[in-house]
């Protein structure tokens, strides 16, 4: 009769270990590659248009040369940088979000272990509240916890599963007074008390560079509507001009040119009356 084998906490573990030490790649790294091919091909597109090899024009009566492929190149620069910007920032709101509630976690945490519960169950206790987008890694780490994975473990899962300097921190602060024993409740209160405080003050910071980022967006987008200004108005009207100055240059060079040969006409009639005066 076949009998049932239960896996030890160590074997679990250790898969979960062998699990996360395998080469993953980033999300962000996979769009910044997509988007590499893709420049790389607008940049290809855009030599062979300045070249004269192709003519594709982005807007009609362009005219091969320069100005489409300047064009492509733009395009081809905001194909590398624009989706991973896009992810980027998609992943650092995430992390903030989470960040957010990690002191209310640890206070959680803490209050359970003060009832006389372990740190495990403890933080089993604590994944039923609701932690915004922390929820879900808590209910993670519950999870391996109660297959009997140490806690250890399962915090140093969660630090790689949020790789931000504040979760590291924070659980390399949990795991080292879990393993010297102790009140682990009164280490929690203090590290959600110093977490808020540095998320207090990150926020400061913001506040008081908010100021000078506003005013950098301001120049920056008046410099744009200058140059739109100057590249749609100011300059064809100085081209039209130029063009009325070169044309009336011309009409005046060739009246000037008339009246001086009126003149050596006139002055070579003269002569020639007054030489047959003489006669």
């Amino acid at each position: 009769m076949a009998t049932a084998t239960v896996a030890r906490p160590s074997q679990i573990s250790a898969k979960l270990n062998a699990g996360t030490n395998e080469s993953t790649i980033p999300r962000e790294i996979i769009v910044l590659i997509a988007g590499s091919i893709v420049g790389v091909i607008l940049f290809v597109v855009a030599g062979l248009d300045w070249t004269g090899a192709l003519n594709i024009e982005l807007r009609p009566g362009e005219g091969a040369g320069i100005n489409p492929a300047l064009d492509f190149m733009v395009l081809g620069i905001a194909a590398i940088f624009g989706p991973y910007g896009f992810v980027m920032t998609a992943k650092l709101r995430r992390v903030q979000k989470i960040e957010d509630r990690l002191p209310d976690f640890l206070r959680d945490v803490a209050e359970a272990g003060r009832f006389g519960m372990t740190l495990p169950d403890a933080i089993i206790v604590a994944s039923h509240g609701r932690y915004g987008l922390l929820t879900e890694e808590i209910k993670k780490m519950a999870s391996q916890l109660e297959w009997g994975v140490p806690v250890a473990t399962a915090l140093k899962l969660f630090e790689e599963r949020v790789p931000t300097p504040l979760v590291k921190r924070v659980v390399s602060i949990v795991t080292r007074a879990n393993e010297a024993g102790g009140n682990v409740a009164d280490v929690l209160t203090m590290v959600a008390h110093d977490t808020r405080e540095v998320q207090l003050g990150n926020e400061a910071r913001q506040i008081s560079m908010l100021t000078y980022v506003t005013v950098i967006y301001i120049a920056f987008y008046v410099f744009l509507v200058t140059i739109y200004i100057m590249a749609a108005v100011f300059l064809p009207q100085m081209v039209t001009a130029g063009q009325g100055i070169a044309s009336s240059s011309l009409s005046g060079a060739g009246a000037v040119k008339s009246s001086s040969s009126v003149t050596r006409q006139t002055a070579s009639l003269s002569d020639a009356s007054a030489v047959r005066a003489n006669a």
